[in-house]
């Protein structure tokens, strides 16, 4: 690595957060060389995902769901613009932190109600910071139990390429296949954030809800595609139907 850690931070970081709390956060446990590669890791995929949309003739725009401190919303911008492509940008989030769950498909030690919170002002400040011009880009504010049922399927975003889901929750996720169900296209591709985190005692999270979604789908398979991290994974939308 030709960059130190803080180094490393300063750049990549330091729009999250007040900059004496960064500081003392990369010398820290919360930030060190492991979360320096999931960064790397998501850099990477996103490149590599744009890549393969652009290749294959797949357009559309980028939705995300959970925007928490902007970090993939500002990897997917410019790795886009890096290849060429205007893609518009959706972030679909409460900026209110994680709901309360009902579900013990939601139970997880690390996902508790009211964290990983960003505001509506702070993801704007976020965007600014890293580049992306206000009509880049577009925000939903609210629970997804709330905020996406007043979509109908003709709404926009209604042309999707990339839709990333990291909102953790086993009910989150569900909301945001719901959303995407009637969206979904031929060789579009749908990445999961937290993939393989689930609950010590039964299936839970983000793959439990894709895999009720997509497991016996007769409309649609998904063709496993990139990893990234230890976390993630991502999955290309393929058609049943020929012709």
């Amino acid at each position: 690595m030709s960059q130190s850690v803080p180094q490393f931070f300063k750049k990549h970081f330091s729009f999250m957060f007040p900059l004496p709390l960064w500081l003392r956060l990369a010398g820290g446990r919360v930030f060190n060389r492991s979360t320096v590669r999931n960064y790397k890791d998501r850099r990477l995929f996103f490149d590599k995902a744009l890549k393969a949309l652009s290749f294959n003739g797949i357009s559309g725009d980028y939705v995300e769901f959970g925007c928490h401190g902007g970090m993939t919303f500002k990897l997917a911008h410019q790795s886009s613009r890096r290849q060429g492509q205007s893609i518009k940008l959706w972030g679909f989030d409460s900026f209110s932190g994680l709901p309360d769950t009902e579900h013990e498909e939601d139970e997880h030690p690390f996902w508790q109600p009211g964290t990983l919170a960003t505001s509506v002002d702070d993801f704007h400040r976020v965007c600014k910071r890293n580049g992306i011009p206000r009509d880049d880009y577009k925000i939903v504010e609210g629970y997804y139990e709330n905020s996406l049922p007043k979509f109908a399927p003709n709404d926009e975003p209604n042309d999707i390429c990339l839709a990333y889901i990291d909102c953790d929750l086993y009910s989150s996720t569900k909301a945001a296949l719901d959303f995407l169900r009637p969206r979904l296209k031929h060789g579009m591709i749908i990445a999961f954030d937290d993939y393989f985190c689930w609950s010590k005692t039964h299936a839970s999270g983000e793959r439990m809800a894709m895999l009720e979604e997509f497991s016996d789908n007769d409309r649609w398979s998904m063709l496993p595609y990139l990893n990234f991290g230890w976390h993630g994974m991502s999955f290309i939308v393929e058609s049943k139907q020929v012709g």
